[in-house]
């Protein structure tokens, strides 16, 4: 509100309103360096793109990045965001973990490794995992099992059965641990 206000005082237009979203897209698409739109309007689309759902420090530096903005305000603007709790990465690595175990019921490896490749420091990533409920982290592997040894029961062979049914599990990032002991359990 400050910012209109003080633009309409000078009777000016912001930089940000000279290019759209779909223009910088265009641009972008094109190969070519994206005009800097200004420090002031990409804190209001960051603070947007923040709001929308937890995001981590690369997603942010690269949209900060795809409005053409400097590396030196890229710093600036994140340093702010991290100052006001905007944005959070452990906050963001619990979020993760928690919504991919329970709409996509990954396993623990499965989000450690996504993680990592999303750049998220270790410690977040422990810090997450440890959020993890140990005893529905069990019951959705075994519920996993149950379900594919179901779908499996066409198999006529028993070991090759069991490999099947393994590999499932493993490819949902379950540890090999835990996946014996369910599949002793169900077998």
């Amino acid at each position: 509100m400050e910012l209109k206000d003080n633009l309409l005082r000078e009777k000016r237009t912001p930089d940000f309103f000279l290019i759209s979203r779909h223009q910088l897209k265009t641009y972008q698409h094109m190969g070519k360096t994206p005009l800097n739109i200004g420090e002031e309007a990409a804190r209001i689309r960051v603070r947007k793109f923040c709001d929308y759902r937890e995001r981590n420090h690369r997603e942010v530096r690269d949209k900060l990045y795809s409005f053409g903005l400097y590396p030196a305000q890229v710093e600036n603007l994140l340093s702010e965001l991290v100052q006001e709790n905007i944005l959070n990465e452990e906050r963001y690595a619990i979020a993760f973990a928690r919504g991919k175990f329970r709409t996509r019921h990954w396993g623990k490896v499965k989000i450690t490794y996504e993680l990592k490749q999303q750049q998220v420091s270790v410690y977040c990533i422990k810090k997450a995992l440890k959020e993890m409920d140990e005893e529905e982290y069990l019951s959705v592997l075994k519920k996993l099992a149950v379900d594919k040894y179901e779908l499996l029961r066409k198999e006529k062979n028993a070991a090759i059965k069991k490999q099947k049914l393994y590999r499932y599990l493993l490819q949902k990032g379950y540890e090999s641990q835990h996946i014996q002991k369910i599949i002793t359990q169900i077998i």
